[in-house]
């Protein structure tokens, strides 16, 4: 079965870390960019993140711009979201997404989605 799977979700206090990861089953991320998205309740979902699909390009939105780090291994077939100094409107589901031949920007559609992770960040 061809999926992302994504993991490292939890809670955490402000200011803490949390690392997502986003791992293909059935098929190799070596092609394929990842974006990551968030969707906070009552709220419409947001671009995070992405990294092209050679690892050279990556952005950022401005609201995680300094706190956020997203990086891939290819031979661990694995994306990483590494979230620092966590805020509690970072709280929300996470999502990765590839794109075929991908570059660092944000797409309309997507090959393959996770079912998301949820992160949320409380005292």
């Amino acid at each position: 079965q061809l999926q992302l799977v994504e993991s490292g979700g939890g809670l955490v206090q402000p200011g803490g870390s949390l690392r997502l990861s986003c791992a293909a089953s059935g098929f190799s991320l070596n092609y394929y960019g990842i974006c990551w998205f968030r969707q906070a309740p009552g709220k419409e979902r947001e671009g995070v993140s992405c990294i092209s699909h050679s690892g050279l390009r990556v952005n950022y939105a401005d609201s995680v711009l300094g706190r956020f780090s997203i990086s891939r291994d290819n031979a661990k077939n694995t994306v990483y979201l590494q979230m620092n100094s966590l805020k509690p409107e970072d709280t929300a589901v996470y999502y990765c997404a590839a794109k075929l031949l991908g570059g660092d920007q944000y797409y309309a559609n997507y090959d393959y989605w996770g079912q998301g992770t949820q992160v949320t960040v409380s005292s």
